[in-house]
């Protein structure tokens, strides 16, 4: 069980991150292809990205990543700013840091020979590594990349409602079941007892796509703090799942079809203008038309407009998928 303590200060300093964090996704990624359990809706994805991948790429970052722990220097804080920025902040990583990290890894488990270059900095290692990244990020993540946006931006819009509904104790309490809010300690499932005190430093909630496990975090608790979790999925991951559909933008347009995709569990006109990259008076209209074609419900929480999917809506997105009234 992991507890991870909040003071008062704690409370307000809680965000939740806007958008997947490509360096911890292309982390898990490597977790998804080696888990003999993995769910469902990863079959077709690993299916595809497995033929894909590097396979030098691939005996670099399974060498760091076996399962259980793996070093922090390879999901930098940095890496919330994009792929450009976490690399250059692996690139970056003291010496010391990387000595640090694999001498633990290396307790629990057998290296290869390269891996005491990489403990020594050597310039070329490092950066050998931070091209497998990117490698393995342009094959197993990227092609997923707006799939994964949509339902973070959902999940996020779920938050939302929590927050103006209970506040910051709100937004803790709604990630039951896969973890525990009774003030003033958030209890995580995992495999090792320990205790992590914030103390003033606050808590970065980080959605992950790729994720399907309890949630992840740093083993360094003197780094800034992250809570790393999984989203809902509701369909199999799929790169076709990512490409428009060309029968429903036929038939209702372009923009409504990116508005139906993008309200998610719900979504504000804001949140829908900026995702989509129009106005938000062009979204007000859309959605005007949408409702009246009964295929999005629109109401007020707090001061925001939310729009959801009906049964209708849902069904033309997942013609595959039953619908109950």
């Amino acid at each position: 069980m992991l507890r991870i303590h909040f003071t008062a200060e704690d409370l307000g300093r809680v965000r939740v991150l806007s958008q997947p964090d490509p360096m911890w996704e292309t982390v898990l990624s490597i977790f998804r292809l080696q888990d003999r359990g993995l769910p469902f809706v990863f079959h077709e994805w690993r299916r595809a990205v497995a033929p894909a991948c590097s396979r030098d790429d691939l005996a670099i970052l399974r060498a760091l990543v076996p399962g259980g722990y793996f070093p922090d220097f390879l999901t930098p804080s940095e890496g919330q700013l994009g792929l450009d920025a976490g690399i250059e902040a692996l690139l970056s990583t003291p010496r010391s840091r990387f000595r640090a990290e694999l001498d633990i890894l290396a307790s629990r488990h057998r290296l290869p020979s390269w891996t005491r270059r990489l403990a020594d900095g050597d310039r070329e290692t490092v950066q050998r590594l931070a091209d497998a990244i990117r490698g393995h990020f342009r094959s197993a993540v990227e092609p997923y990349w707006q799939q994964a946006r949509a339902h973070i931006d959902a999940d996020r819009a779920r938050r939302a409602r929590a927050i103006l509904d209970g506040g910051t104790e709100g937004l803790l309490s709604s990630y039951l079941p896969m973890m525990r809010w009774s003030s003033p300690v958030l209890s995580v499932d995992v495999r090792h007892d320990q205790d992590v005190y914030l103390d003033g430093r606050g808590l970065l909630l980080v959605p992950s796509f790729i994720s399907m496990s309890t949630p992840d975090f740093l083993h360094d608790h003197t780094l800034p703090q992250v809570l790393v979790y999984p989203v809902e999925h509701t369909r199999p991951v799929s790169a076709a799942a990512s490409t428009p559909r060309r029968s429903l933008a036929a038939l209702i347009g372009d923009t409504r079809t990116a508005v139906l995709e993008g309200i998610g569990e719900g979504s504000s006109t804001t949140e829908l203008a900026r995702r989509i990259g129009v106005s938000a008076a062009s979204i007000s209209q859309h959605t005007a038309v949408l409702r009246s074609a009964g295929l999005i419900r629109t109401g007020r929480v707090g001061k925001a407009v939310l729009h959801t999917l009906t049964p209708l809506g849902e069904a033309l997105l997942r013609p595959g998928l039953a619908t109950t009234a």
